[in-house]
This record gives structure tokens, sequence and C-alpha cells, in this order.
């Protein structure tokens, strides 16, 4: 180490914590936990409330405010870090079950997801074609579980300010994501479907849903499409789009899945939810 970097390093080191807390705060997270391994004065200063506080969302306490979780959250986490890594590392139930929130680890940004029972699913009410078990492994109460449908469809909204399977390697699967706006149409086999009521922002794309599927024989534009990825939590995922977010809180983003051109049976299909989480 050069003579530069230790006296910047005694510099700081003669700051009062309160003072490298502050600095600190104005940073990223992921920034605050680098900088406290840099020098012993960094350390105690990343640990404080001063800077963790700011790194919560402001509106944190609304946000989870109806969870039978919130309470048993906050008595168990002794600090504000202890308190954002718990929102990191695990999400909380709300709104009487039909989301779940959390962290971004890196930037502290948040991630919601919206449960299978805040989506609208096609016959998703109709036992005969979905029925909704209890996964041990699933954050939510319930999941849906496509039991037997020919075409398959569902969507699900939310607002910007919050920001073992057969028959699905045949037809890919049709993924929308745009911002409300006016009523758009597509043609299907001569007919005509409302697929959402989108405004400029459209991101579609087609992907598969089997994460299995050998598409290398296709000669079709449906060749080497996008599959399924597994996550932490045990679930696959796919991406459905991206928006940007331009903060105007009365915007509303519809993301939907859409197949009915194969005509043939789908069934074994689950869906925990849908989640929107930032960008990296």
């Amino acid at each position: 180490m050069d003579m530069k970097t230790e006296e910047a390093k005694s510099m700081i080191e003669v700051l009062p914590e309160g003072c490298i807390a502050k600095i600190l705060s104005h940073t990223a997270p992921v920034d605050s936990c680098r900088l406290s391994l840099v020098c012993k004065g960094f350390c105690s200063a990343a640990k404080s409330d001063t800077v963790w506080d700011r790194f919560l969302p402001s509106d944190l306490i609304s946000i989870i405010s109806d969870s039978p979780s919130a309470s048993s959250l906050f008595s168990t986490s002794p600090s504000k870090k202890s308190l954002y890594l718990t929102l990191s590392d695990h999400p909380i139930v709300i709104e009487n079950g039909k989301k779940s929130f959390q962290l971004e680890k890196q930037s502290g940004r948040k991630i919601y997801m919206l449960s299978a029972r805040d989506i609208s699913i096609a016959l998703g009410d109709t036992p005969q074609f979905w029925d909704w078990p209890i996964l041990p492994e699933s954050r939510f109460r319930e999941v849906a579980r496509l039991r037997i449908v020919c075409w398959f469809a569902f969507e699900g909204t939310i607002n910007k300010h919050m920001i073992n399977a057969f028959g699905f390697d045949e037809i890919p699967i049709e993924l929308t994501v745009g911002v409300l706006g006016d009523q758009i149409t597509m043609r299907i086999n001569g007919k005509q479907v409302t697929v959402g009521v989108l405004g400029d922002q459209i991101s579609t794309k087609n992907v598969w849903l089997d994460p299995d599927y050998d598409d290398r024989e296709r000669d079709d534009e449906f060749q080497g499409l996008e599959r399924p990825k597994g996550r932490s939590d045990g679930f696959l995922e796919i991406e459905m789009g991206e928006f940007f977010n331009s903060g105007l809180e009365d915007e509303v983003v519809e993301m939907g899945a859409l197949e009915n051109r194969g005509g043939h049976s789908k069934c074994g299909f689950i869906l925990e939810g849908i989640e929107i989480r930032p960008k990296n």
C-alpha cells in the first residue's frame, strides 16, 4: 500500500463515525459493504442504523403493515441492517396473501411477486381445468395447477409505483408485457382475440415452458427460443419482458401469457406467481 493511500485512510479514520455514516448512507448497499472492508473507520459506521435506514424504502411500514409476519420481522431484527438483510433473503407475504415483497440485496430496490390468486387465469375457477393445491415450498398459501386445457392464458397487472408438465413442447407460449393504454387486438387463426389493453411500451416474445424440450430438429422460427431456468427457491422462471418505470403513479403494467394455436392438451403446469424486479 503506497503512502498516499495510507494518508487517505488516516484522514478517514479521524472523521467522526456519524460523519462517515452520513457519507455511506448516500452510497448503495453493496458499496457500503465493500467500503467497510477498506478501513476500521468505515467498518463500524457501515453497520449503523443511519446508513441502513436510508437503504430501506421510506414506505416500508405501509407496504408490510398488513402482513402477519410484520411484527415478528421487526422484533427479530436488532438493527436496520439486519432488517434489510432479512427482507433481501426472505420475501414477506402482503395484501392478504395476494403478493409478496422483498428487497434486491445489492441495490435495495423493491421486488414484488403477484401470487397465482392475484393473476387472472382463463378458466382458473373451473376445477375441471385448474386446481389450487398447497405446496410447502411456495411462499404463498396455494398455487395454481393446470389439470388439462387445450388453450392457455393468464395475465396480471401491477401499478408501476409498487414496482412436471406436458403439452408445452409443441407450440411456444407468447408472453406480453406493456403499460396499460389503448386497447390492441391480434388475429389468431382468422379470429380476432383481445390480448391486452396496452400502451406504447409493449414487449412480446415466444418462449418454451418445457425446460427439457429439445427443439434442435425444428426448422421454423421457434428453434432456439428461451426456456425456463432454475431459481434459488426451487421453482423455475422465465423472463416475460421488461418495461421502463417513468415514475408516473397512475401507470399500470400488464403481463400475460397466451397459447391457443396448438389445439392439443396441456397439463401439469404449476404457476406460483409473476415476479416484478429491477433489471441488473
